[in-house]
């Protein structure tokens, strides 16, 4: 059994997901970082991520989210960001990553970060996957940010590759948008597990590698919600701690801004069925 700062646990440790491209603002505009979604967005076939202006207000989500009872928080620490040109790394980028992690830790918070999320940059194709020379550059990056954040806990390689092939080569739902693409989705998804081998094997990610999860929406059913209890599973990663924009958002969160101030959302109620 854990204890947490609410008090005993019988249940999973409960974090929330931050979900960096969705809700920091600044991704995909005329300035800034451009991601895989850039160019469809740039066309008017996909509405951007709005400019929610997390990326410099992340304390205050997070001094909402410890009154939660929490665990923890997921963040995602966005490759586009981090390294916005090929072989560009922005050091105030890491630095701001680390200044929250550590503000969440402050708080009696544990984080967890992901090293490659649902997006990656426009700089290394909508074919990335495909092509030799990105998975080297995607161990660099996986690498540089473990180092970096050395504060933060656990670590997620790629906690949705499996959705980044099947929605980019079989469904066509995001980049490259291709359709029954078998044989190219095979050689992706191999570049990837690839990759995710490859820094599970380093020595600053290793030792804090989280297996022991499971992600769950806000909106999900109460039979599933029930499933996942019943699971045994250490952690439950809930998506997302705020609703974000764009094409790889959810449209709900655990809190909601309310005349200028971040409070409790009507979803939140689902903490009590998991606790």
């Amino acid at each position: 059994m854990r204890t947490w700062k609410t008090g005993p646990v019988t249940g999973p440790a409960l974090f929330a997901t931050l979900d960096g491209y969705t809700v920091e603002g600044g991704f995909d505009g005329l300035t800034g970082p451009t991601t895989c979604y850039a160019p469809s967005i740039a066309l008017g076939r996909l509405a951007g991520p709005a400019a929610n202006g997390l990326y410099g207000e992340y304390e205050a989500v997070l001094d909402a989210a410890a009154e939660l009872g929490l665990a923890g928080v997921r963040l995602s620490v966005e490759w586009t960001r981090v390294e916005p040109r090929r072989g560009e790394v922005d050091q105030s980028a890491l630095a701001r990553y680390g200044a929250v992690v550590e503000h969440a830790r402050d708080l009696g918070l544990s984080v967890t970060i992901v090293l490659i999320d649902a997006v990656w940059p426009l700089w290394t194709g909508l074919e990335a996957w495909l092509l030799p020379w990105v998975a080297p550059m995607a161990i660099a990056h996986g690498r540089r940010v473990a180092r970096a954040l050395t504060g933060a806990d656990g670590i997620i390689i790629a906690p949705h590759a499996a959705d980044l092939v099947n929605a980019g080569f079989l469904a066509g739902t995001g980049p490259p948008f291709r359709r029954g693409a078998t044989l190219d989705a095979a050689s992706a998804k191999a570049a990837l597990a690839g990759i995710v081998s490859t820094l599970a094997e380093d020595d600053a990610i290793s030792t804090r590698l989280s297996s022991s999860w499971r992600e769950l929406r806000l909106d999900a059913a109460p039979g599933e919600v029930a499933s996942v209890v019943a699971s045994g599973v250490g952690e439950v990663h809930l998506r997302s701690l705020v609703a974000g924009t764009g094409p790889t958002a959810v449209t709900t969160g655990l809190l909601e801004r309310r005349d200028g101030a971040w409070t409790h959302s009507e979803a939140s109620a689902l903490l009590g069925l998991l606790r």
